[in-house]
């Protein structure tokens, strides 16, 4: 399939100016979890090939946070459809979600947890969330460590 194109340079401009990392939703939700006393690696790289990062993660525990933007994924409550290079904007959206759901895949048949929550979303509810797997996790791993009291 062909690429498209941005309609014109200046909307590439515009593109290339959009925060990538460290947007709003995710500064709020890192400043909850630490809050609430739980520490994270922030733009953590998760797969080496393909290269994938996760905004937030818990190696330890092997969980991996997104945040998602409602434009760029293509949100079913917020998501907006340019009318301008309609064909560009569907490819480009498309491409995030199907990247996401291999990213998804990938992770999980490594082991690890994946959280995605969207920009929307309140950063206390998340966070909430987060937590609660947190606990869970590491009550988990701790079940399956070898007593450090054992007789010999």
């Amino acid at each position: 399939m062909p690429r498209i194109q941005p309609s014109s340079s200046e909307a590439s401009r515009r593109m290339a100016k959009v925060r990538q990392k460290g947007t709003g939703p995710e500064i709020a939700l890192r400043q909850e979890l630490y809050r609430r006393g739980l520490r994270y690696r922030v733009d953590f790289q998760v797969l080496k090939k393909p290269r994938r990062v996760a905004d937030i993660a818990f190696p330890g525990l092997k969980i991996a946070i997104f945040v998602d933007g409602c434009f760029w994924h293509g949100c079913p409550e917020h998501a907006t459809w340019p009318k301008q290079n309609a064909e560009f904007w569907l490819q480009k959206i498309e491409a995030n979600r199907h990247r996401d759901a291999d990213t998804n895949e990938r992770l999980r048949s490594m082991g690890w947890t994946v959280l995605r929550f969207w920009e929307h979303e309140l950063a206390p509810k998340a966070a909430d969330a987060i937590a609660n797997w947190v606990i869970r996790t590491r009550s988990t791993h701790r079940e399956s460590l070898p007593s450090s009291n054992q007789t010999k």
